[in-house]
């Protein structure tokens, strides 16, 4: 992928936020209705329970006042607003519409659907925005994958859940937080994950695990081949949260060991656009990130999409 222009402005994380809705559903839930248990479910997945409920606005909403909040900005000082979601409330408009209105923004606000992908695809459109003059603008990821689950089919029902995580981004006189990025998508990959308008989702399992991992591995060589960085350099890595059998495959062939990671799909499952805001801004808010820290973002997604950011973190409450 382009290396980021020298010269280019920069622009780090000033705010962040999240959003889960209250209802919890557990795996010993699922059970009653499915063809399995706990023990089950954490052993293929390492969930433990996932939360359902919400809308896509309404959590975005959430977890952007908090970023909003936390970065000590304006909604009138916000430049552009971008939202990365696979499941929008409405065909159309695009889902940040609502959102930009609703937090009182007076900018521009446009939908990014990238799947699991999304949040680091929207996070590096945003730098190019900052590169492009904008100061400040709110990257969020959310979806309500619970929508378009089929409760009655095992191999997806105990995966999907609902969420949201968000943060402000805020332009640096220097070249910022970004090092390096990679964007991928592999079209002929659609049908082993999507689902129809009006439709829920259908997955092949075996081929998406198989595929994610390559694709997951691929993209995180290419940003640290960018970046000038190796594995032992990172001091966490953020996956998308889909299965720990997959995060487990790609940090062992990245040579990265899983203390160094963040999970948190345990509580959460597997929430799409939301799932690596979620898992990085609880590692923000438990201490594990200190100033100067080479951060890794990587994730898949159906399409099948990739995607992967280098952040030197500079993030501050």
């Amino acid at each position: 992928m382009p290396q980021i222009p020298s010269g280019a402005r920069g622009a780090v994380i000033t705010g962040w936020g999240r959003a889960l809705p209250d209802k919890i559903v557990t795996n010993d839930e699922l059970s009653k209705t499915l063809d399995t248990n706990d023990a089950w479910i954490r052993e293929r997945t390492g969930i433990h329970q996932r939360h359902i409920g919400g809308t896509t606005a309404g959590l975005s909403v959430q977890s952007a006042r908090l970023a909003m909040q936390m970065a000590n900005v304006d909604p009138l000082e916000i430049d552009a607003l971008v939202l990365a979601t696979t499941t929008p409330d409405r065909a159309v408009p695009g889902t940040s519409a609502s959102v930009q209105h609703q937090l009182g923004l007076k900018c521009g606000a446009y939908d990014i659907n990238a799947a699991c992908s999304g949040f680091v695809y929207a996070l590096i459109n945003a730098h190019g925005l900052i590169a492009m003059g904008a100061k400040k603008v709110l990257v969020i990821g959310t979806d309500t994958l619970s929508r378009v689950t089929d409760w009655s089919d095992r191999g997806t029902a105990i995966l999907f859940a609902d969420g949201s995580g968000a943060c402000v981004l805020e332009a640096v006189d220097g070249p910022g937080q970004l090092l390096a990025w990679d964007l991928d998508a592999d079209g002929s990959a659609e049908e082993l994950l999507y689902a129809e308008i009006g439709g829920f989702i259908k997955m092949d399992g075996k081929e998406v695990f198989r595929r994610a991992v390559r694709i997951m591995v691929d993209s995180a060589q290419k940003s640290m081949a960018i970046a000038g960085v190796t594995a032992d350099q990172l001091a966490l890595v953020v996956p998308h949260q889909a299965n720990t059998r997959i995060i487990s495959a790609a940090c062992d062939r990245l040579g990265v060991p899983m203390e160094r990671t963040s999970i948190v799909l345990h509580e959460t499952g597997n929430t799409s656009s939301a799932s690596i805001p979620l898992a990085f801004f609880d590692a923000a808010d438990k201490g594990r990130l200190k100033n100067g820290d080479l951060v890794l973002l990587v994730g898949f997604g159906a399409g099948m999409t990739a995607a992967s950011a280098i952040l030197r973190w500079q993030g501050q409450r």
